[in-house]
């Protein structure tokens, strides 16, 4: 199996559930041939460089899968006879799909600890104070 990466462009027009279920179909489409699905992303709706079928938006969608070669013919013929679709282009990639680190996040400091420091910094300015009157009572 190679890793492909396929980005289309679908008409402007075509938003919120039609969009996610035109989205599910070309998963689909994939998956019945016996591809496996590593990612998908909606990059949401953009300006294009050019027109593209009298449209100047269309919203960008990324999906990267591994396949057999022959299961690309299929998934483009479709997108060719699909309206909805204004554009796309697949390409395979010839490392492989590597997803990207998860980034761990320190664990957040509780509000007791910070109950503490506030006390322990409120208190050393407080002994300075005294501190400071008692050598001036002094002189």
């Amino acid at each position: 199996m190679r890793t492909y990466e396929s980005i289309f462009i679908v008409h402007p027009d075509v938003v919120g559930d039609d969009q996610t279920a035109l989205i599910d179909k070309y998963k689909t489409i994939l998956s019945d041939q016996g591809a496996d699905v590593l990612k998908v992303e909606n990059w949401g709706t953009r300006t294009l460089a050019y027109q593209v079928k009298k449209q100047s938006k269309g919203c960008y969608v990324l999906v990267i899968f591994d396949a057999e070669p022959t299961v690309i013919a299929e998934y483009e013929r479709r997108m060719r006879i699909d309206e909805k679709v204004i554009k796309f282009q697949t390409i395979i990639l010839e490392g492989g799909y590597e997803a990207p680190p998860v980034v761990e996040t320190a664990p957040e400091e509780t509000p007791a600890e910070d109950a503490e420091v506030t006390e322990a910094a409120s208190e050393a300015p407080a002994e300075a104070k005294a501190a400071a009157e008692e050598t001036t009572e002094k002189s």
